[in-house]
This record gives structure tokens, sequence and C-alpha cells, in this order.
């Protein structure tokens, strides 16, 4: 990876081992609905890096096939902030990722691209003590493809030079959408990138660090 001076990273699962979070609260959120909470949970899983707006309006639209009002929508986006926010802080970071940043956040241009809600996961960045590390941090409910270009073209940045690391396939769109080199991180038992022409996988920041240096 020769010439690459900036990173895009993804947050849940990438930064933080918080994955497991988020799905701990979609079935909490919906625990009123039984015969659907492994369907939810397991839909949430399946489309990591998708905006919980947009997966909320799924559930009730193919799902519970119930009508969804502006209220009701804000009352859900309301709760699932307050059951994540404060597990989320608690949650370890991806072995190496704190290192990582410290190390080379003054060697890099840093962004968190993240599927979270804008306003949230800028608060849980500061509340963590990470904002130093980022030249911005940006989230739902525009897409990561929109925020990856954004910074491209306001920047003038040249994509080849720059690496979106992530663990959804959204994040993978967002790379593939705008000629960036993908890097996935994966876990034991967890890949699900097969079949995607994806350039680089790692499980942790140690592995990413050795791929830098040995690439350049």
């Amino acid at each position: 990876m020769k010439d690459i001076d900036s990173i895009f990273l993804d947050f849940d699962g990438v930064i933080l081992e918080s994955v497991d979070v988020k799905g701990w609260a979609f079935g909490k959120l919906f625990e009123d609905y039984p015969e659907h909470v492994d369907e939810i949970v397991a839909f949430h899983h399946a489309n990591g890096g998708m905006s919980r707006f947009d997966k909320f309006r799924f559930i009730y639209k193919e799902m519970l096939k119930e009508p969804l009002s502006n209220k009701k929508f804000e009352l859900l986006c309301d709760h699932f902030s307050k059951l994540v926010y404060e597990r989320v802080l608690k949650c370890d970071f991806v072995p190496g990722a704190l290192e990582f940043l410290k190390k080379y956040h003054k060697i890099f241009h840093m962004f968190i691209i993240s599927g979270t809600p804008h306003d949230e996961i800028n608060r849980i960045v500061i509340d963590k003590g990470l904002s130093g590390f980022f030249e911005g941090v940006f989230g739902s409910p525009a897409t990561k493809s929109y925020w990856a270009q954004k910074i491209i073209e306001e920047k003038k940045w040249d994509a080849n030079r720059i690496l979106f690391i992530g663990d959804a396939i959204s994040d993978y769109r967002a790379a593939f959408e705008n000629n960036i080199t993908f890097v996935a991180r994966v876990t034991d038992g967890r890949d699900i990138f097969e079949g995607e022409k994806v350039n680089w996988r790692i499980r942790d920041f140690f592995e990413l660090e050795r791929l830098l240096n040995m690439e350049n």
C-alpha cells in the first residue's frame, strides 16, 4: 500500500468491539414481538452499516407489517440511542486500535465514516476521548459512500491514496463506489466478504500496521 496518506474508518467493529451491543439493542427494542426478535436481530447483523433509520422502516414494513408513524419512529430512535450509548462507551477497543491511532494520527489524515447517527457518533467519539485523532467524524442518515465522495471532492484528493477500513458490506460498497482501496476487518468465524473483491483482510490493527510497513 504505497503512497497511502489518508484512512477512512468505520467505528463499530473497527475501532470498538461494539457490534454485539447493537444486536442486543435491537432484540431489546422489539422484545414485545417475541415471534420476530430472532429474525430482526439476524436482519440487523446481515445488514451491518445500514443506518438504524432504514432498518426500523424495513422492520415495520416487511416484518411486522405495521404502520410506522413519525412519532413512533422518533421514539424508536431515541430509545435505541439510550440503550446503546453507555454500553458502547464501555466496549473494548479492537486490538491495537488505540495504539494505532496514537501513533499514526499525525502521519495519516483519518476520518470516521459510520452508520451511527451523525450527532451520536460525534458524541461517542468525544466522550471516548478520541476526537483528537480524527479530522472529521461523519454519520447517518447520509450514506458512507456520500461522505467518502464528499471528503475526496472537498479535499481534492486522489482516491488511490486512501484506505477504507470496515467490517460491513456498506463499507465495502462505499470504497468500491469511490475507487478506494478496501481493508476488511474480519474476525475468526465471521467473514462476510467471501466472494467479494476485497483488497486486504485484517483481524486487528497490529496486522494493519504490519501491512502498511510491509507495503511501504
